[in-house]
């Protein structure tokens, strides 16, 4: 069966067509540019801009993936968590799409998706594994018992890792998204230069916090007089990213051996991070872990995810009506499109 995958749960339009919940045959993305001029995204604007992609994007799925509207067996869409301005946008579309086309729709937690590119990268992977799920939004350490079946083990109690990378590029007047920016830079630091904190990594705690580390460099910056320049700035940033990698890292480790479980997984938009992903696997070994490691394209937001939590979903007998709404949290009041 042929399931159409659109996300649209932040500032990036995305739509892919997936077969047999394992082939991608198609994955589209347009990202938004008109946030980096206001250092993070703006809501109202990031909606606005999916209302004038999502055609063009989906179509262009379906272009690249050789097929036509008539071959789709299903559709499944982000309906939660995220921007609820942006969700209501693929919802509605996809609610369309449904209606139009006669075939099921499902809508699909945002988190789970993240989750799913482990499985789209290792179809065959034997579980349970635990998923550190990083990114702008959302951070917290996932226990996939089996699909569809999971336990949050710890979850972020402030900024997510993600939001950390962008406040601080913000704070250093760096282009947003900041992440790989901050990324190159740092390739050339000391990531021994600045001690940063590392929070709430006593034993046995498996949550995080990174609004400690992100004051730590508005201090230091503010002791060094002011933004740092050329190998200064490289050793802050390496210092800082070292910080962050190094809890998220420990703690998706820890947890593996906690829970007696074999692999390690990231995903999420911060799962793109080279250092983290060489980091991971070095300690994993360490530990006698596997580590697996989805493409980096299937890390940040993506409709290829989503069509794959949503091929797993109807296999189960989960379908939705046209009553599907958007919820800006995973638990909280939904708003119908």
């Amino acid at each position: 069966m042929l399931v159409l995958g659109i996300d649209t749960s932040c500032d990036e339009t995305a739509a892919a067509v997936l077969s047999d919940g394992r082939s991608v045959l198609s994955s589209v993305v347009a990202s938004q540019d008109i946030h980096a001029a206001y250092g993070g995204v703006v809501p109202e604007y990031a909606s606005r801009a999916h209302m004038t992609a999502i055609v063009p994007v989906v179509r262009q799925a379906l272009e690249r993936a050789g097929v036509g509207w008539q071959d789709l067996g299903a559709v499944a869409v982000t309906n939660r968590p995220g921007l609820v301005g942006c969700l209501l946008v693929g919802v509605s579309f996809a609610k369309a799409v449904s209606f139009s086309l006669g075939i099921p729709i499902v809508g699909v937690d945002h988190i789970e998706g993240h989750v799913f590119s482990l499985r789209l990268a290792s179809p065959d992977l034997a579980l349970p594994a635990v998923c550190l799920v990083a990114s702008g939004g959302h951070t917290e350490l996932v226990l996939v018992e089996k699909w569809g079946a999971y336990r949050t083990l710890g979850r972020t109690r402030d900024d997510a890792a993600g939001e950390a990378f962008d406040k601080v590029g913000k704070l250093l007047g760096l282009p947003y998204p900041a992440g790989p920016v901050i990324e190159r830079l740092a390739a050339g630091g000391d990531a021994s230069a600045f001690r940063f904190p590392r929070a709430m990594m006593e034993h046995g705690n498996p949550d995080f916090s990174f609004s400690g580390v992100k004051t730590a460099v508005r201090l230091k910056v503010n002791e060094l007089g002011g933004v740092p320049q050329g190998e200064q700035l490289a050793d802050l940033l390496a210092s800082f990213q070292e910080a962050v990698v190094d809890v998220l890292v420990q703690k998706t480790v820890r947890a593996a051996e906690r829970h007696s479980v074999p692999t390690v997984s990231i995903g999420g938009g911060v799962a793109a991070n080279e250092t983290l992903r060489v980091r991971l696997a070095e300690e994993a070994a360490r530990a006698g872990l596997e580590a697996v490691f989805p493409p980096k394209a299937l890390c940040t937001d993506n409709g290829a995810v989503i069509a794959a939590v949503g091929d797993s979903l109807l296999g189960r007998g989960v379908r939705d009506d046209l009553s599907l709404s958007a919820s800006a949290s995973r638990s909280g009041p939904s708003v119908a499109s």
